[in-house]
């Protein structure tokens, strides 16, 4: 029995990918090793999603493992191209991984002899922009043959018993626990990606696979069959696999090409009532200001009322504003979450840049702020419950706001918060794709940016819910929950320099107990706040036990300033009178 493979070359906008691949039962009666390549013809889905490559190999003592394999190679291809855009190649990759051993442990443990378990090595290959993701549990291999020398570039999970017999310590579908080798590769013009079974590359040296790799006048598919021919004609006894993928062309990455996709259209002049801009008739200018404007303008092909927001001229030649805008019409045409502003696609022909956005009415919060200054605690649980809402969306999407501020949230009538700015924001997914112009400080509102962040730290969920927390503390107080340092932006900001100020010092009225709530959520350190947003939610309305006893055992000044001062006034006022009774005396 023999499988074959030839995929034509894989053309895209930059990447064009050969794929060729062979595989035999060998003297076996059943082939239980399987391989698969997908790839989409579409432009788009090839960029945000790569070309996928895998390979399996079933637990030969088990009757499931043909299953197995099969299985795993095709599932994991259509799970994985199932993922949102925004997630990362990792991420994606993890969460469709983790389903499928879940899957094949539990269907395993249903048979009655312990070893027909589902039980199968998996690795893969997801080639995305420049970069070769590799993903790897098991015996099989991956391999990077380049300017004639082949570099093995996964670890083996076995272990060897005596001669070629050996078992494996780590595979799909053998524990409930997976886990899997995760790596990226920088791949070259002309690097071939070589993905074998142990039937192949236990019977071949390593300087025998590189002189037939060498053969590069053979096309992938008659290369890999080579391959497996000579590992037959070496004695191998064991089902033969072997799956090449070879890199003919790549995407640009210099950031000559990234200027140019930036600044191919134009920001549009500045607009008035009446004016009009491709099909939208510009209604009512809503802001105007340094970086942007937002206007309400109306479609004349569906009638409908939409947010158009350009970017200021100003920063026609700020090359880091522009990839910020451009991200945030990238990440808004992906998802769709009531509590974010939803960003439409609009005409490619269009020469301008600008956004179409869904129409939310209400006020900002810095607005209901202003409005509310003394807001009852109840209020305020209620608006932050809402806050987290968008946050917990774009933790499963694999994105990081990073300018959370009450300028970018609107609350309407319902008091549902909705996120209208994400420009700032950044995705795994994207981010994958092209060459990034680096920010030399981080963008945001100095005043809720997360310490870490500020250090030049990667900013992740828990830096959203720093800010979150921040927005929650000024709610209540009308303060920040910090003295601020602009120089910290620039020098570096470390975890002591950030001096917590009580909310009880600036509302007396609190209970001490939740300031501790809002000293965790908004502390310097992300390993210390809340771990799991949902706790942060629950501890703002009902006192925590562990934060209780923190409490009780903190000195009086931490449990409760006013009383402390009280004290010491107190204290003061004896300490002086004892003073003056005594000089009285003398």
């Amino acid at each position: 029995m023999a499988e074959t493979m030839d995929v034509p070359e894989v053309v895209t906008e930059g990447l064009q990918v050969s794929v060729g691949g062979f595989s035999s039962a060998g003297y076996r009666e059943a082939n239980q090793d399987a391989f698969a390549v997908k790839y989409s013809v579409r432009n788009s889905v090839v960029k945000y999603k790569g070309v996928v490559a895998c390979i399996a190999d079933g637990v030969s003592c088990s009757d499931n493992g043909q299953q197995a394999s099969h299985t795993s190679v095709t599932q994991f291809i259509d799970d994985y191209y199932s993922t949102p855009n925004s997630w990362g190649v990792r991420k994606a990759a993890a969460k469709v991984l983790t389903s499928l051993n879940s899957w094949l442990y539990h269907h395993g443990q249903q048979s009655d002899l312990r070893h027909n378990g589902l039980v199968t090595t998996f690795s893969s290959v997801i080639v995305k922009s420049n970069t070769a993701h590799l993903i790897h549990v098991g015996d099989s291999r991956i391999y990077r043959y380049r300017a004639g020398k082949l570099t093995q570039l996964t670890q083996d999970h076995s272990r060897k018993q005596g001669g070629k017999s050996h078992f494996l310590t780590r595979a799909l579908g053998m524990d409930s626990r997976l886990d899997v080798d995760y790596q990226q590769e920088p791949v070259e013009v002309d690097d071939v990606l070589v993905l074998t079974t142990d039937g192949l590359h236990d019977w071949l040296s390593k300087q025998e696979l590189e002189g037939l790799m060498s053969r590069t006048e053979l096309a992938t598919e008659e290369l890999a069959h080579l391959i497996v021919q000579y590992a037959l004609k070496k004695g191998s006894d064991d089902n033969l696999t072997c799956l090449l993928v070879k890199i003919d062309s790549l995407p640009q990455e210099n950031l000559q090409e990234v200027i140019r996709q930036l600044t191919q259209r134009v920001i549009p002049p500045v607009l008035v009532e009446g004016n009009r801009i491709d099909q939208y008739e510009i209604i009512r200018v809503l802001h105007s200001g340094t970086r942007s404007h937002v206007y309400l303008a109306k479609s004349h092909f569906d009638t409908k009322y939409y947010v158009l927001k350009a970017p200021s001229p100003n920063f026609s030649d700020d090359l880091v504003y522009l990839q910020g805008f451009i991200r945030e019409g990238w990440i808004g045409r992906q998802i769709t979450h009531t509590s974010v502003m939803k960003i439409h696609r609009y005409a490619d022909t269009s020469p301008f840049l600008y956004h179409v956005c869904d129409y939310v009415e209400g006020k900002t919060l810095r607005q209901w702020m202003i409005d509310n200054p003394e807001p009852s605690l109840e209020k305020v649980r209620q608006v932050a419950a809402e806050l987290v809402k968008p946050i917990r969306f774009f933790q499963r999407m694999g994105i990081v706001h990073r300018d959370l501020k009450p300028e970018n949230i609107i609350l309407t009538e319902n008091g549902k918060a909705v996120f209208i700015d994400f420009g700032t924001a950044q995705a795994e997914g994207i981010d994958e794709i092209t060459a990034v112009i680096k920010e030399e400080v981080p963008v945001g509102a100095t005043d809720y940016i997360a310490p870490e962040y500020l250090a030049g730290e990667q900013a992740t969920v828990y830096s959203d819910l720093f800010s979150v927390g921040v927005i929650v503390y000024e709610m209540l107080t009308g303060k920040l929950p910090y003295r601020t340092r602009y120089s910290q932006v620039f020098d570096g900001s470390k975890p002591q320099y950030y001096e917590y100020v009580s909310a009880t010092k600036n509302r007396p009225d609190l209970p001490s107990w939740l300031d501790l709530v809002l000293k965790k959520v908004c502390h310097p350190s992300p390993d210390i706040r809340y771990q799991v947003i949902s706790e942060f939610i629950h501890d703002l309305s009902t006192p925590n036990p562990k934060i209780l006893r923190e409490l009780k055992e903190s000195p009086l000044i931490q449990r409760n300033p006013l009383r402390f001062w009280k004290v010491m006034v107190l204290v003061l006022v004896f300490v002086v009178c004892i003073e003056t009774y005594i000089i009285a005396l003398g």
